[in-house]
């Protein structure tokens, strides 16, 4: 194995095992130690030098760019454009009253809040956004570090998806169980046309630009860029 793949896998479990260290095992300790203004900067210091190591290791990666296996055609970009649509309305719907976010009144806002916009589609709209994401860059470009880097993204979301509903339970008590009643883990993607106009217009504008921006910073074109030129 090339040792420019050796770094960028040992940089993926390097982001993964520090999120979830940090969110879980040693979350109390380090709160106790440093406080919760502490520990958030603790942890995002930490999460942006693996995120900055993950980034340049995938970069740095000299390997033939050969798919595993079918990939790099138009139906495969296609699909991973969708999903990165996708991605997208549900991550910026995330951002709009989400009883997830660490910030003040959660657990109030998870006993209060209805299932709508993007939670009722799933209560973890945000870690579906980075799964599917992570999805249709395996689709539409499955390369070796691809396959790696998006792979860590995915599972990082996912399972921590699941661990923050045990973790919540457990700081929030009867609220996030109220919560949980409300929603689901497992996506209803029959709910999402119903999203919101925010989510839809703002997550349409980031899909734009964000796919735009794959020719001059990776060489590619994306989205329906693919197709304009």
């Amino acid at each position: 194995m090339e040792r420019d793949l050796i770094e960028l896998i040992a940089a993926s479990i390097a982001f993964v095992g520090t999120h979830f260290a940090m969110s879980h095992p040693l979350r109390a300790s380090l709160v106790k130690r440093l406080g919760q203004g502490g520990f958030m900067i603790a942890y995002s210091l930490v999460s942006v030098a693996c995120t900055a190591w993950m980034y340049f290791a995938f970069t740095g990666v000299h390997l033939p760019m050969t798919p595993l296996w079918s990939g790099f055609d138009d139906v495969s970009w296609a699909v991973a454009s969708v999903l990165t649509l996708v991605a997208m309305v549900l991550i910026t719907g995330s951002l709009m009253g989400n009883p997830a976010l660490p910030a003040p009144g959660a657990q109030e806002l998870a006993m209060s809040k209805s299932a709508n916009g993007v939670f009722a589609v799933t209560r973890h709209p945000m870690m579906w956004g980075f799964a599917l994401w992570a999805l249709a860059h395996i689709i539409a470009a499955p390369t070796a570090r691809t396959l790696v880097a998006a792979g860590a993204i995915g599972f990082l979301a996912l399972v921590g998806a699941h661990m923050q509903d045990r973790k919540k339970k457990a700081l929030m008590g009867g609220a996030w169980r109220e919560w949980e009643g409300k929603t689901t883990y497992w996506p209803r993607w029959s709910r999402l046309p119903k999203a919101g106009v925010i989510p839809w217009a703002g997550g349409t504008a980031i899909w734009l630009a964000a796919t735009y921006a794959h020719m001059p910073l990776g060489g590619w074109t994306a989205g329906i860029w693919r197709w304009m030129g």
